[in-house]
Formats: C-alpha cells, structure tokens, sequence
C-alpha cells in the first residue's frame, strides 16, 4: 500500500470503494438470477416478470463493465431458453 504518495493512497481508497460497488451489482445479478430460475420451476409463479427483472440487472451490470458483455449475452441467452421451455411446458 502506498504510504507516502497522497495519489497513491487516493487510487487505494478507490480501488476499494469500486470493489465493493462491483461486488455488491455482481451479488445482486447472481440473487436476480437465481430468483428467476426458482420462477421457473415452481408452477403459478409469474416467469416472464421475473425473468425480465432478472435480464435488466444483467444488462445494467455489462453497462456498468462490473461483467463482461459476452458474459452478459451468455446468462441471458440461458435464461431465455428455459423461461421458453417452461413456457412451452405450461402451454401443452
């Protein structure tokens, strides 16, 4: 840790603050996600909400750079795909 140097305490001090903003947006996706994913398995339950809510916390987060946007695309498109199985299920 820089001692001395008031930038190089500055950038400790914001390296800090910007790791716990990070961390605090990638638990929130990773609770958003799993919430819909219990959406999805437990019948009666309104899906597409929460699977909307659950893809906006994604998209926020790849704008914000805490996630990389492949990443992004990656866990939406998975989501997708059974918030449609589910749907199909439910329909037949």
């Amino acid at each position: 840790m820089a001692k001395r140097i008031k930038s190089g305490i500055k950038r400790v001090e914001v390296a800090e603050r910007n790791r716990q903003r990070n961390n605090a947006v990638k638990s929130e996706v990773k609770t958003r996600n799993k919430q819909a994913m219990t959406a999805i398995e437990t019948p009666g339950t309104e899906v597409k909400a929460v699977a909307t809510v659950a893809v906006s916390t994604i998209d926020r987060a790849a704008k914000k750079g805490v996630i990389h946007p492949n990443k992004a695309a990656r866990l939406k498109s998975r989501l997708a795909k059974k918030v449609n199985a589910a749907a199909a299920a439910v329909a037949k």
